[in-house]
């Protein structure tokens, strides 16, 4: 048996705020959500495109922001889906950087029904 202890630093490439989006409300109430995408200082880059291999269930918009000398992003996520149900999307956005050149958002929708009011 062979113990390996390693020790570094680790550098994040990027903050993602929140890291997962969760769609989660009623049929057909509007449900979007918003994620904030920031480079850290130390790798910086900028979006260049999008690919989602399914967009059935979802619609996003990203927009650059200007923060003081920083450049983040808005990640803008909506429900498309109608009708009760569960999905899993995943949006990857492709950055001009050599280190990491998709980013990844996961998308989980749970679309519920709305519950039915009581006669009496």
């Amino acid at each position: 048996m062979l113990h390996l202890t390693v020790i570094g630093n680790i550098n994040n490439f990027v903050t993602i705020i929140p890291k997962r989006v969760t769609l989660r409300g009623f049929a057909p109430d509007p449900i979007v959500r918003t994620v904030k995408i920031i480079p850290e200082e130390k790798y910086p880059f900028k979006m260049v495109g999008d690919r989602t291999v399914n967009k059935k269930y979802i619609s996003y918009e990203l927009k650059e922001v200007k923060r003081s000398e920083k450049t983040e992003y808005v990640l803008t996520v909506a429900n498309l889906k109608k009708e009760k149900g569960r999905y899993f999307e995943t949006i990857k956005l492709k950055t001009d950087s050599k280190i990491r050149p998709e980013i990844s958002i996961r998308v989980y929708g749970y679309i519920l029904d709305r519950p039915s009011a009581k006669k009496k």
